[in-house]
């Protein structure tokens, strides 16, 4: 699995992941510290890659443009270091593997993992 690390996120994580293996880039080593959201996940879509962030707006946008892909992690726990996101993602990517190649959006809270897959449509119940 490819990741792609948003800004909220340390640099360090992406060559930590990818001591361990994990295909990451960090948005400010591709020059998009900057980006808007909908460039990140365009870019991340083009490169068959997971967005890691701690910023809400990836799933507003993922739910507004009934997308399939790309599947986004959202990390809701402040202040973790590098090796504490590094560890977490390693944990996600292997509890949630298949629904993240197929398309979700799973959001990760100190209690709990809450996965919903894509597209993101209004429940109609």
């Amino acid at each position: 699995m490819k990741l792609l690390l948003d800004q909220g996120l340390p640099l360090s994580a992406a060559a930590l992941l990818r001591e361990v293996g994990v295909d990451t880039i960090h948005v400010e080593e591709l020059g998009m510290a900057a980006a808007e959201d909908s460039e990140i996940l365009r870019k991340a879509q083009e490169e068959k890659r997971v967005v890691a962030t701690m910023d809400a707006d990836f799933h507003t946008l993922l739910a507004i443009g009934t997308a399939l892909m790309p599947s986004v992690i959202r990390i809701r726990i402040q202040r973790l270091r590098a090796r504490a996101v590094v560890d977490l993602l390693l944990m996600v990517l292997s509890q949630c593997e298949e629904d993240l190649e197929q398309g979700a959006a799973v959001t990760v809270e100190p209690t709990r993992i809450r996965i919903r897959r894509l597209p993101l449509l209004p429940d109609r119940s």
